[in-house]
């Protein structure tokens, strides 16, 4: 697929990468609940991240030369995409470690959650992530108003997720016995998830510093760096909770 599309192009790129990504998420959740098959779980999980940071995330852009003045607009956002990268890369050692710590508490066992609400806000997030691919898309073909809708979508759904997992499933944990002082595998189940909803939190509040922007006519198609750095920051959040949703609903037997 070409990294330069008109603006149709790249809309149906964008979907084309959902549709791969929700055939992978249900194949995820048929293999874990017919099969007991980890390495299977893990490639797919892989193969789900690989398309949101090549397509989505536009990690491809780092390879971009910016030419010309060194305090050019693109030359600027060039250095920021490194810079957001490794911050992006320190970032995910935090995850990381608490992948980590959960393969060593539980192990190949898992917590009794609801698998249905699991399921439920994953696809949510996943969807979450499509729209906010159409208003980056937009704004960098000139479209505010595409922009603007596809942004407060994207907003709707992260919301939706963030009550999902702390207002709906950290109660019927609860309800279930799985509280944070229960053991340390609840424990752990309440920090990865706690912290994935904090980095939820402060990307709708960067969603909403962009579209306040983007309203007031801030951005264009030329210079709208702050609109892709909230998608690449977004998308990064959706990338963990790819590794986290089948580490904490699909891997192992329930205990």
């Amino acid at each position: 697929m070409s990294h330069t599309l008109d603006k149709s192009s790249a809309l149906r790129q964008g979907i084309l990468i959902f549709v791969y990504l929700a055939v992978l998420t249900a194949l995820e959740f048929f293999v874990a609940i017919a099969f007991v098959a980890v390495p299977l779980l893990v490639v797919i999980a892989v193969v789900k991240v690989g398309l949101v940071m090549y397509y989505y995330m536009h990690i491809y852009k780092l390879n971009v030369d910016a030419e010309g003045d060194t305090h050019s607009y693109e030359y600027k956002t060039g250095t920021n995409r490194i810079g957001l990268w490794l911050f992006l890369l320190s970032d995910s050692f935090v995850f990381g470690g608490l992948l980590v710590a959960r393969i060593n508490l539980l192990g190949l066992n898992r917590l009794n959650l609801n698998q249905t609400l699991g399921l439920a806000v994953t696809a949510v997030l996943l969807l979450s992530s499509f729209f906010m691919n159409r208003g980056e898309t937009s704004m960098a073909h000139g479209d505010r108003k595409g922009f603007l809708l596809n942004t407060v979508i994207t907003f709707v759904l992260g919301l939706g997720f963030l009550l999902g997992v702390v207002a709906v499933e950290w109660p019927n944990a609860a309800h279930e016995g799985i509280t944070a002082s229960s053991s340390a595998g609840a424990a752990i189940f309440y920090m990865m998830t706690g912290m994935h909803a904090f980095h939820v939190f402060t990307g709708l509040l960067v969603l909403l510093t962009i579209w306040n922007k983007g309203r007031k006519g801030i951005y264009s198609a030329e210079q709208h760096w702050g609109v892709e750095a909230a998608a690449v920051y977004w998308h990064f959040v959706d990338v963990v909770w790819i590794f986290f949703y089948p580490a904490l609903y699909l891997i192992g037997k329930v205990l």
